[in-house]
Formats: structure tokens, sequence, C-alpha cells
């Protein structure tokens, strides 16, 4: 958990999205920090890290199903990249990200084609731009990193994570942001 709250480097979204990737193909927990905090957002409980405060944490895999279902193979390097450019409909970060920077970015959720996919459409670059220019990234690898999840949105403020924080005091308002883009989407 130390090396999340005081690691030994931030990343950029270009540098985990580079060649070779520094990002390894393993298990475990990563961290979101964010010079430019999206509208609404509180952080004054926020821990903090270079003066940025730490919004989000997640996980590659998911904790395993119960039953006879197989683990996720998912590492850290495929799920850091599927939110640095993937869409709305893969990303829950994404959602959230675009769903309280709509306005000021011109974000509009809509459906994908004929399915019943919800993404940003073109917007998806300016939200994927924005978050190479505000966002810092780092990781630990962990062979049960929800363990590490759980215990993180315990003992801090993370007001982007919704599975698990819902007593958060902005996980209503974010539940609200994501849910009102998504009824104007299906509309």
């Amino acid at each position: 958990m130390y090396s999340l709250l005081r690691p030994e480097r931030l990343y950029t979204p270009a540098e985990i999205l580079s060649s070779p990737c520094p990002v390894p193909k393993e298990p475990g927990a990563y961290a979101w920090y964010m010079a430019q905090v999206p509208p609404g957002v509180p952080v004054v409980d926020c821990h903090r890290y270079l003066g940025l405060p730490l919004l989000y944490v997640g996980i590659a895999p998911r904790r395993p199903p119960s039953g006879d279902a197989p683990p996720s193979k998912r590492t850290l390097r495929d799920r850091l990249r599927q939110h640095l450019r993937g869409n709305a409909s893969a990303s829950t970060l994404r959602l959230s990200l675009g769903s309280l920077l709509a306005g000021d970015l011109g974000l509009v959720l809509q459906r994908s084609g004929t399915s019943c996919r919800l993404t940003f459409g073109p917007g998806e670059q300016r939200l994927s731009s924005w978050m190479a220019e505000y966002t810092r990234i780092t990781w630990v690898v962990a062979d049960a990193p929800w363990v590490l999840e759980e215990r993180l949105m315990r003992e801090f403020s993370l007001p982007l994570n919704l599975q698990g924080n819902e007593a958060h005091p902005f996980a209503e308002t974010l539940h609200a942001a994501r849910s009102a883009a998504r009824e104007r989407a299906r509309a």
C-alpha cells in the first residue's frame, strides 16, 4: 500500500501508452493522482503526494467470482491502457470523469452504433487529452489486489471510487451525474 501512497514516481499516460510499456503484465492495484480536479469533487480529506490528490484506485484483475467460473486474466497493463485509450463503456473511471467534465469538455454520452454500449463518441479523444494532461498514475504488483483496494477505500477518501465506496460523501453526487448522463444517452 505504501508504494501507492509514496511511490518512487508517478507516470504520465503517455509513458504508460509508450513502447516499451513500464507497466507489468501482472496483477495489482493502481492509483490515480490528478493535477486538475473535476468540478465538484471534494479533495479536502484526500491523500496527497507531491501536492496532487489521490482520487481513484483500481485493480486488475477483479476479485475472482465464486463458484466454478475461472478468474480473470486481466493485468495492470491491460487495465491501465483500457482506462487511457478505451471508452466509457469499458472504463468506470472514464465514465465518471466524462460525466463530471461534460460541461467543461463538451462531452455527451451516447449510444455506440446499434449496440447498447454508451460512449462519449468523438468526445472520448477530448477526455483522453484531458487525462493525458492532468492525471498521474502509479501501481503496485499484488496477488490479491482487491484486498489492497478495500483497505485503501476504508482508510482514505477516494471520491471517484463507487463500487465498495457507497458511504463516501461524494458517492451520491457521482452516481447521480453518471445516471443523468446515461438517461440522456438512452432517451
